[in-house]
């Protein structure tokens, strides 16, 4: 991963556009992001454009592009792939009652999920494709997936770019909130389930007539 942020360092005009288009918009479709983080290209075109090598309207239009085509492209896969996947090869480890589960709950929350899940690597690579796979209307993935992918895309253009030769500690830290992110949504969604088989406990059962 060094290697490459290296790369990108030394590039400049078109050329160094094309890449911080291209790592966004890979990360979830390919899933790259597991690999580099779109984060990190995103960061880098904001110090490329502190060294005046790209300018900051065209750094913020390059990576904000790419992450929603990205999305859009992952959100694809999974809506054509993702259900024979979770059938096939992972039907082993993935049961089907989880599966409506998680698409019941994308089609309650999918909103939120798109928006906030933006901001950490994990779900980032991984929310487009569980929209698509839990049939998420395509419309309403879109309107969240562009207000999410406008605000991470802007926002992290310009920590690089005021961060400059100090950008590796900005990256690590925010690589640590998006960590702290990913675990939060988690401890609140087991929550959420225990809560609900909680209530359902208690439910008195009503007994039917015969």
């Amino acid at each position: 991963m060094t290697s490459i942020a290296h790369a990108i360092l030394h590039l400049s005009g078109p050329v160094a556009l094309v890449l911080i288009f291209a790592l966004p918009a890979l990360e979830a479709s390919v899933f790259l992001g597991f690999v580099f983080p779109g984060e990190d290209a995103a960061i880098l075109g904001g110090v490329l454009s502190f060294e005046h090598r790209i300018s900051l309207g065209s750094a913020v239009a390059a990576v904000v592009i790419g992450a929603i085509l990205g999305d859009s492209a992952g959100y694809a896969v999974g809506r054509r792939w993702g259900v024979g996947l979770l059938e096939g090869p992972l039907a082993r480890w993935v049961k089907p009652v989880h599966v409506g589960r998680a698409r019941a709950l994308m089609k309650r929350r999918g909103a939120w999920a798109v928006v906030i899940g933006r901001w950490s690597v994990a779900l980032r690579v991984l929310v487009p494709g569980v929209a698509g796979i839990a049939e998420m209307p395509y419309r309403s993935f879109l309107l969240f997936n562009v207000i999410g992918g406008a605000a991470w895309g802007t926002t992290m253009v310009l920590v690089g770019y005021a961060a400059g030769a100090s950008w590796r500690s900005v990256s690590h830290t925010l690589g640590s909130v998006g960590l702290g992110l990913t675990l939060g949504i988690v401890v609140a969604v087991l929550v959420a389930i225990i809560a609900a088989r909680r209530r359902r406990s208690r439910d008195p059962v009503v007994e039917q007539p015969d």
